[in-house]
């Protein structure tokens, strides 16, 4: 099979680490409120990919999954590995912030007998515990979404700190005994990502194994620097996950080359495979784990999950050795 121009791969890898200009960012302004053209962009921007995560007072790990483009995994790679984590005896919340809900179904809740919201709680006002629900995972709960989200990033606009809705309602709800807790995000650059990336403390980032996914990377480093710039300085990458992995093209393998040679360690393994028994799950309400725990989507995700546990148990524990100041 002929290899993709590896130039056009490299070039894609290099531009994360270039600046845009700021009559770049105004000619693609994201849904809602601009948030990156308040922003002067006077030097390169980089991401700082740290390796230390330390719990929050709250004693969670909160992880945001996004990635502004769309069909990466990111609902599936929320919802599955938060799954396995719960397997894993780990006590796990997911907040589904995308107005799409598929993070909400495809846990097997019924929108339709939903009283609580993330709407309710970013917008709103109303606390966490309000709309967190139980799912069919033990150790698993969803703070479900809502069509009303859709056009939450309108009644936001106009609200003070609108940008920290999300964290001032998760550090209200204090300590509720969640190891970690998952921000899905919704497919853009908006209001309700900027609310999950400022509650959160590090970013899982999945990316398609595919080339234009490494385009979309490249504004989303650019725009995370800003935000971790401006408000979240604390703000980490706990990894990049590889979804959609197919290993008989040459071009899934190019891609994951360059983000390896790019990112280092920061990339997890395993490899998320393209599984048609992944695409199945949603449909019937269950992570993969329960759908089909033997096949190789669920496989894949329980290795991630020891992976990311790991990772982040062992930084903790670092983090707890260092005396205070």
């Amino acid at each position: 099979m002929a290899a993709v121009p590896g130039g056009l791969i490299h070039r894609a890898v290099n531009d994360l680490g270039k600046p845009y200009s700021q009559d770049g960012l105004a000619a693609n302004p994201p849904p809602g409120e601009n948030v990156e053209n308040r922003f002067t962009v006077a030097a390169p921007c980089q991401i700082v990919l740290a390796a230390h995560i330390i719990r929050t007072a709250m004693g969670a790990t909160i992880l945001a999954v996004a990635n502004q483009k769309g069909g990466v995994g990111k609902t599936t790679t929320a919802v599955n590995l938060a799954a396995a984590l719960a397997d894993r005896g780990r006590r796990v919340l997911l907040i589904d912030v995308d107005p799409q809900a598929n993070a909400t179904s495809g846990l097997g809740v019924d929108r339709g007998a939903v009283r609580a919201s993330s709407y309710d709680v970013v917008v709103l006002g109303r606390p966490l515990v309000d709309a967190r629900i139980p799912t069919a995972v033990p150790g698993l709960d969803i703070v479900p979404s809502d069509v009303a989200l859709a056009g939450s990033e309108i009644e936001l606009v106009g609200m003070a700190r609108r940008e920290h809705r999300l964290r001032y309602a998760l550090e209200a709800a204090g300590d509720s005994g969640d190891e970690y807790i998952f921000i899905d995000c919704p497919p853009s650059l908006g209001l309700l990502t900027v609310n999950a990336v400022v509650a959160a403390e590090a970013l899982l980032v999945p990316i398609q194994c595919e080339f234009y996914a490494l385009e979309g990377l490249g504004l989303l480093m650019h725009t995370l620097a800003l935000l971790r710039r401006e408000l979240n300085p604390s703000l980490e990458i706990a990894g990049i996950v590889m979804t959609l992995f197919d290993g008989r093209l040459a071009l899934a393998h190019q891609v994951v080359d360059e983000v390896r040679t790019r990112f280092g360690d920061q990339l997890l393994t395993p490899l998320i495979p393209r599984n048609v028994r992944l695409s199945e799950a949603p449909s019937h309400g269950l992570p993969i784990t329960r759908y089909d725990p033997n096949s190789r989507g669920a496989i894949a995700y329980r290795e991630l999950a020891a992976t990311l546990d790991q990772r982040l148990r062992h930084d903790a524990v670092r983090a707890s050795d260092i005396p205070p100041a």
